[in-house]
Protein backbone atom coordinates (compact mmCIF):
# COMPACT_ATOMS: atom_id res chain seq x y z
CA UNK A 1 0.00 0.00 0.00
CA UNK A 2 1.52 3.26 -0.85
CA UNK A 3 1.43 5.93 1.99
CA UNK A 4 -0.09 8.39 -0.13
CA UNK A 5 -3.26 6.33 -0.77
CA UNK A 6 -3.78 5.64 2.83
CA UNK A 7 -3.77 8.93 3.32
CA UNK A 8 -6.26 9.72 1.10
CA UNK A 9 -8.55 7.20 2.27
CA UNK A 10 -8.55 8.55 5.96
CA UNK A 11 -9.11 12.21 4.76
CA UNK A 12 -12.22 10.70 2.68
CA UNK A 13 -13.34 8.81 5.96
CA UNK A 14 -12.37 11.41 8.25
CA UNK A 15 -15.54 13.43 6.35
CA UNK A 16 -17.58 10.78 7.23
CA UNK A 17 -16.96 11.06 10.91
CA UNK A 18 -14.74 7.69 10.59
CA UNK A 19 -11.29 7.70 13.00
CA UNK A 20 -11.57 4.63 14.56
CA UNK A 21 -10.77 1.63 12.34
CA UNK A 22 -10.06 -1.97 13.18
CA UNK A 23 -7.25 -3.73 11.24
CA UNK A 24 -10.69 -5.62 9.47
CA UNK A 25 -11.89 -2.36 8.14
CA UNK A 26 -8.34 -1.70 6.67
CA UNK A 27 -8.12 -4.95 4.97
CA UNK A 28 -11.12 -4.19 3.35
CA UNK A 29 -9.74 -0.53 2.27
CA UNK A 30 -7.26 -2.47 0.13
CA UNK A 31 -8.52 -5.81 -0.55
CA UNK A 32 -5.47 -6.65 -2.57
CA UNK A 33 -2.96 -6.19 -0.27
CA UNK A 34 -1.54 -9.04 1.25
CA UNK A 35 -1.44 -10.05 4.90
CA UNK A 36 1.92 -9.95 5.43
CA UNK A 37 2.76 -6.53 3.47
CA UNK A 38 -0.12 -4.98 5.30
CA UNK A 39 0.79 -5.84 8.66
CA UNK A 40 4.33 -3.86 7.60
CA UNK A 41 2.29 -1.31 5.95
CA UNK A 42 0.52 -0.64 9.32
CA UNK A 43 4.00 -0.60 11.41
CA UNK A 44 5.20 1.63 8.71
CA UNK A 45 2.26 3.98 9.58
CA UNK A 46 2.08 3.73 13.27
CA UNK A 47 6.01 4.56 12.97
CA UNK A 48 5.63 7.99 11.19
CA UNK A 49 2.80 8.86 13.37
CA UNK A 50 0.06 8.11 10.62
CA UNK A 51 -1.73 6.11 12.61
CA UNK A 52 -1.78 5.41 16.49
CA UNK A 53 -2.41 2.20 17.79
CA UNK A 54 -4.48 1.92 20.65
CA UNK A 55 -5.37 -1.68 21.23
CA UNK A 56 -4.49 -4.76 19.68
CA UNK A 57 -6.15 -4.71 15.52
CA UNK A 58 -7.70 -0.98 16.60
CA UNK A 59 -5.94 2.13 15.68
CA UNK A 60 -6.83 5.94 15.30
CA UNK A 61 -6.14 8.36 12.27
CA UNK A 62 -4.76 10.95 15.33
CA UNK A 63 -5.19 14.05 12.72
CA UNK A 64 -8.80 13.86 12.18
CA UNK A 65 -10.85 16.60 12.47
CA UNK A 66 -13.33 14.47 13.28
CA UNK A 67 -12.49 13.36 16.49
CA UNK A 68 -14.34 13.78 19.52
CA UNK A 69 -14.77 13.61 23.36
CA UNK A 70 -16.37 10.28 22.53
CA UNK A 71 -12.95 8.72 21.00
CA UNK A 72 -12.73 6.05 23.89
CA UNK A 73 -16.35 4.84 23.36
CA UNK A 74 -15.74 4.95 19.94
CA UNK A 75 -12.33 2.46 20.61
CA UNK A 76 -14.59 0.48 22.58
CA UNK A 77 -17.36 -0.17 19.52
CA UNK A 78 -14.74 -1.11 17.36
CA UNK A 79 -12.96 -3.86 20.26
CA UNK A 80 -16.57 -5.57 20.34
CA UNK A 81 -17.82 -5.24 16.98
CA UNK A 82 -20.51 -8.10 16.80
CA UNK A 83 -21.59 -7.33 20.66
CA UNK A 84 -24.47 -5.23 21.67
CA UNK A 85 -22.89 -2.65 24.23
CA UNK A 86 -23.58 -0.11 26.61
CA UNK A 87 -21.71 2.28 28.90
CA UNK A 88 -22.94 1.43 32.64
CA UNK A 89 -21.94 0.26 36.09
CA UNK A 90 -19.88 3.31 37.75
CA UNK A 91 -19.27 5.26 34.59
CA UNK A 92 -22.73 6.05 34.20
CA UNK A 93 -23.52 6.23 37.60
CA UNK A 94 -21.39 8.61 38.33
CA UNK A 95 -22.64 11.05 35.23
CA UNK A 96 -25.98 10.40 36.60
CA UNK A 97 -24.82 11.35 40.26
CA UNK A 98 -25.82 8.24 42.09
CA UNK A 99 -22.27 7.87 43.34
CA UNK A 100 -19.78 10.62 43.81
CA UNK A 101 -16.76 8.58 42.54
CA UNK A 102 -15.83 10.04 39.00
CA UNK A 103 -13.90 7.26 37.77
CA UNK A 104 -10.73 8.92 35.85
CA UNK A 105 -9.27 7.38 32.33
CA UNK A 106 -11.89 4.58 33.26
CA UNK A 107 -15.32 3.71 31.05
CA UNK A 108 -17.44 0.70 32.09
CA UNK A 109 -19.16 -1.06 29.96
CA UNK A 110 -21.84 -4.09 29.88
CA UNK A 111 -21.39 -6.22 26.66
CA UNK A 112 -23.00 -9.01 25.08
CA UNK A 113 -19.54 -10.10 23.97
CA UNK A 114 -16.51 -11.71 26.16
CA UNK A 115 -15.60 -9.81 29.75
CA UNK A 116 -12.21 -7.88 29.24
CA UNK A 117 -10.04 -4.84 29.98
CA UNK A 118 -8.34 -3.39 27.59
CA UNK A 119 -5.43 0.19 28.20
CA UNK A 120 -5.46 2.21 25.79
CA UNK A 121 -4.20 6.13 25.18
CA UNK A 122 -7.43 7.37 25.89
CA UNK A 123 -8.40 5.42 28.68
CA UNK A 124 -8.90 1.67 30.18
CA UNK A 125 -11.87 0.01 28.38
CA UNK A 126 -13.39 -2.72 31.06
CA UNK A 127 -15.95 -4.74 29.47
CA UNK A 128 -18.44 -6.78 31.55
CA UNK A 129 -20.12 -9.68 30.21
CA UNK A 130 -24.44 -9.86 30.14
CA UNK A 131 -26.44 -12.43 29.25
CA UNK A 132 -29.53 -10.01 28.84
CA UNK A 133 -30.60 -10.39 25.17
CA UNK A 134 -30.16 -7.41 22.96
CA UNK A 135 -33.55 -6.75 22.54
CA UNK A 136 -33.91 -6.50 26.44
CA UNK A 137 -31.27 -4.32 26.25
CA UNK A 138 -32.84 -2.12 24.14
CA UNK A 139 -35.78 -1.11 26.52
CA UNK A 140 -33.03 -0.54 29.20
CA UNK A 141 -30.86 1.41 27.48
CA UNK A 142 -31.04 5.33 25.96
CA UNK A 143 -29.65 6.36 22.30
CA UNK A 144 -27.94 9.61 22.86
CA UNK A 145 -27.40 10.93 18.99
CA UNK A 146 -24.54 12.86 20.40
CA UNK A 147 -22.42 9.15 21.33
CA UNK A 148 -21.28 5.96 19.95
CA UNK A 149 -22.53 3.98 22.59
CA UNK A 150 -25.84 3.76 24.15
CA UNK A 151 -26.13 4.41 27.63
CA UNK A 152 -27.96 2.39 30.67
CA UNK A 153 -30.80 4.27 32.34
CA UNK A 154 -30.68 5.07 35.78
CA UNK A 155 -32.33 2.22 36.94
CA UNK A 156 -30.82 -0.27 34.80
CA UNK A 157 -27.54 0.86 35.68
CA UNK A 158 -28.18 0.09 39.07
CA UNK A 159 -29.45 -3.33 38.85
CA UNK A 160 -26.33 -4.17 36.64
CA UNK A 161 -24.17 -2.53 39.59
CA UNK A 162 -26.22 -4.68 42.12
CA UNK A 163 -26.06 -7.98 39.88
CA UNK A 164 -22.14 -7.69 39.08
CA UNK A 165 -21.82 -7.10 42.80
CA UNK A 166 -19.31 -4.38 43.44
CA UNK A 167 -19.01 -0.99 44.56
CA UNK A 168 -22.59 -1.21 45.96
CA UNK A 169 -21.62 0.94 48.66
CA UNK A 170 -20.92 4.10 46.88
CA UNK A 171 -24.65 4.29 45.47
CA UNK A 172 -26.45 7.04 47.45
CA UNK A 173 -29.35 5.92 48.51
CA UNK A 174 -30.72 9.46 48.66
CA UNK A 175 -30.22 10.23 45.15
CA UNK A 176 -32.28 6.94 44.05
CA UNK A 177 -35.21 7.37 46.61
CA UNK A 178 -35.71 10.17 44.27
CA UNK A 179 -35.99 8.68 41.17
CA UNK A 180 -37.82 5.69 42.42
CA UNK A 181 -40.48 7.03 44.44
CA UNK A 182 -43.75 5.54 43.82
Amino acid sequence: MRKVDFIHKLAELDRKGIYVLAKRDIERLFPNEDAKALEKSLQRLVADRLLLRVAKGIYLNPYASSRNSWAIEEIAKALRPDSFSYVSLESILSEYGVISQIPISRITIMTTGAKGVFETPFGTIEFTHTKRSPEKLISRTIHDKRRPLRIASKKAAVQDLYRVGRNTNMIDEEELEEEFEP
